[in-house]
């Protein structure tokens, strides 16, 4: 895969420019869909550069009321008990003849959250985290006008496995189920987007590897993206992925697939009770093989490492979408939890994990989740939230009151309960 994409920019390079055919999905509105923008105008656009303006403020109690106000096993609230800033972001898009980038920052709780689940930091000279620590994206490359468009970028760009999208304003829901909160937000290579018609899309990625700056081992991470939106009320996507992401483990080789479907069966904007319906359906399915672990084994020895979740939501909108209401949950299970969030316990990171939660070949992780959330959205460009969630594992794995922090043996839980909320502004 990594051969044809470089096969094929200078093929791209011989392009002449000739009028293109209609925008990629602009023949209809997906502002509905779990994992995208709602605006439909940026009011700060100009004909050069389009900026971006994106703030993230939350509160979370947490029944348990740990101690040291620490939250375990998600990607968008680290805290608990306190407010927090969890996101500031400023950046935009540059574009001036067929030349584009992009740059958007990461201040705030995800500054820290983020950079903590890359091991490959660990790898070599210089400081990858702190290199990047207050970006989520960074990317230049160049359009070309055949098909409906054909982009090639250079740089950390969002990965969008999992369906949901790393900016909290841009989901139906604030806490991610387990393959949105454990799939990778990032990715810091290459990618080549075509767009054969304006309903189609083929990406392809050649990337340093699964959520990472840097390389885990020896060899680049590969994959590739279909999107297909036959009307405005359809997406559907699959997201393939391959690379050897075990740090120091080079015979490991990860196969990854993420397939989401998303449909709006009902769609009457201008009523002021029921607006919209819509449902969104995510199934993934993964393993390791490899370097001490089979993706299917019944053999202690050389155990089973793989992944299987599955998550479903159901949205509302009333009063002409200026509500919503959203219900849903989802579980995975996976053995080896080479997947699995490490829990911050003593400090605990990807590079340097837990002894009190350890993540060796063949250790058992199963895990489920329910939420209700329910969004005032006055404009396009805000959103006020309140969520309940209820999450459970098989395993210790959540907060309890003695928290995880001190030095000492972590006070863990089973189960979670807690509400969150989040007030939330994207301009």
């Amino acid at each position: 895969m990594g051969n044809a994409l470089f096969f094929l920019v200078p093929i791209l390079l011989s392009f002449e420019t000739v009028a293109f055919a209609d925008e990629p999905f602009a023949f209809g509105d997906f502002t509905w869909l779990n994992g995208n923008s709602r605006e439909t105008v940026s009011p700060l656009d100009t004909p050069y550069f389009t900026p971006e303006v994106l703030f993230d403020s939350n509160y979370v109690y947490d029944f348990a009321e740990p101690q040291d106000h620490t939250l375990s096993g998600s990607t968008t609230t680290g805290r608990t008990n306190e407010f927090q800033v969890q996101q500031i972001g400023v950046g935009g898009d540059f574009h001036y003849q067929n030349v584009r980038a992009r740059i958007m920052t990461q201040f705030g709780m995800y500054s820290t959250m983020n950079p903590r689940d890359d091991g490959t930091a660990t790898r070599g000279q210089w400081s990858l985290t702190n290199a990047y620590r207050y970006l989520s994206e960074a990317s230049a490359g160049y359009h070309w006008n055949v098909w409906s468009g054909i982009n090639l970028d250079a740089g950390i760009f969002l990965s969008y496995i999992g369906l949901e999208s790393y900016y909290n304003i841009e989901n139906w829901n604030y806490q991610m189920s387990y393959i949105s909160a454990n799939t990778p937000w990032f990715f810091n290579g290459v990618r080549l987007q075509t767009f054969p018609t304006d309903r189609f899309k083929a990406e392809f990625w050649l990337v340093n590897g699964w959520e990472s700056y840097g390389m885990f081992n020896n060899a680049p991470g590969l994959g590739f993206q279909l999107l297909w939106r036959p009307t405005s009320d359809w997406s559907v996507v699959t997201n393939e992925y391959w690379g050897h992401d075990t740090l120091g483990n080079a015979s490991r080789v990860r196969f990854h697939s993420d397939d989401s479907i998303q449909y709006r069966y009902y769609n009457h904007p201008s009523n002021s009770g029921l607006s919209k319906m819509a449902f969104a359906l995510t199934f993934d399915l993964g393993c390791e093989a490899g370097g001490g672990v089979q993706c299917l084994s019944s053999d202690p020895a050389d155990p089973a490492q793989n992944f299987l979740g599955i998550m479903a939501y159901n949205r509302f909108w009333f009063a002409k979408d200026k509500f919503g209401l959203t219900v849903g949950g989802g579980a995975i299970t996976n053995p080896g939890r080479y997947l699995v969030l490490t829990p911050p316990i003593n400090g605990a990171t990807a590079a340097s994990p837990s002894p009190y939660f350890t993540q060796n070949p063949g250790d058992q992780f199963k895990a489920w989740d329910s939420s209700i959330a329910v969004d005032y959205m006055p404009s396009q460009y805000m959103t006020l939230r309140l969520e309940y969630i209820h999450r459970a594992a098989d395993v210790p794995y959540f907060a309890a009151s003695g928290g995880m922090s001190g030095g000492g043996t972590p006070d863990l839980s089973k189960i979670e309960n807690r509400i969150d909320t989040a007030f939330m502004v994207r301009l």
